[in-house]
């Protein structure tokens, strides 16, 4: 534990920065994105290191249930950012995951059974880049919903009232099963959250489990306390 986080806290003068050097500097074969702002900077970030692509399979961590052209798609951001011209050696949709058409009477839970059963037919997941939203919550692990409960499953529809469109995302168990978990937090408007956290609050980001887990922090986001 370091400063009531789970894992270990690094202030960084430039969060983006720190992110893709971090990235670089691992031995991986597959990651798996998020979304946001700070994610944006990040992934363009990405798009000018150096870093072996074509051998990386590329998967999210949680997706809006939204058309991938759509601007409230994490793949999209993703794609736009750099994956669209990276080469990976695959890319795994989470809104495409059962077929590229929605079918059935609950298309997004038949996804999130095929996303499921993608990741257990694999290797534990390399890298996972999460955030930390303005309530606490990581991937789209909303306070207050049925998901932070789940104990078995990888990837689960989840969603709230108070976040547009439903959601795809990993579960704690399937963060769990990462062997880094890499967080952001950028900006000064992050910090009375990260200052909750690291205060012991009982919030979503606070149960972020990985064999490694490193939060990345601007001065801005960790204030006075770092």
């Amino acid at each position: 534990m370091s400063n009531g986080l789970p894992g270990e806290l690094r202030v960084v003068p430039h969060v983006p920065l720190a992110f893709a050097q971090t990235v670089a500097a691992e031995r991986f074969r597959t990651i798996a994105l998020s979304g946001g702002d700070t994610a944006r900077s990040c992934y363009e970030m990405l798009a000018v290191t150096e870093i072996p692509w074509n051998e990386i399979d590329v998967f999210f961590s949680d997706e809006r249930w939204v058309p991938v052209g759509d601007p409230e798609s994490n793949e999209g951001l993703a794609r736009r950012a750099f994956l669209d011209t990276a080469d990976a050696a695959g890319i795994h949709s989470m809104r495409h995951a059962a077929g590229t058409h929605d079918s059935g009477p609950d298309p997004r839970q038949a996804a999130a059974d095929a996303y499921d059963e993608l990741l257990r037919g694999r290797d534990p997941i390399d890298i996972v880049h999460l955030g930390v939203g303005p309530d606490g919550h990581t991937a789209s692990l909303f306070p207050g919903t049925a998901a932070l409960d789940e104990t078995e499953r990888l990837v689960v529809p989840n969603g709230d009232d108070l976040h547009p469109a439903p959601r795809l995302t990993f579960t704690f168990p399937g963060i769990q099963r990462c062997r880094l978990a890499i967080v952001t937090v950028e900006g000064a408007a992050k910090r009375p959250i990260l200052d909750a956290l690291r205060a012991g609050a009982d919030l979503p980001a606070a149960r972020i489990a990985a064999d490694r887990v490193l939060w990345l922090v601007d001065p801005a986001a960790a204030g006075a306390k770092s």
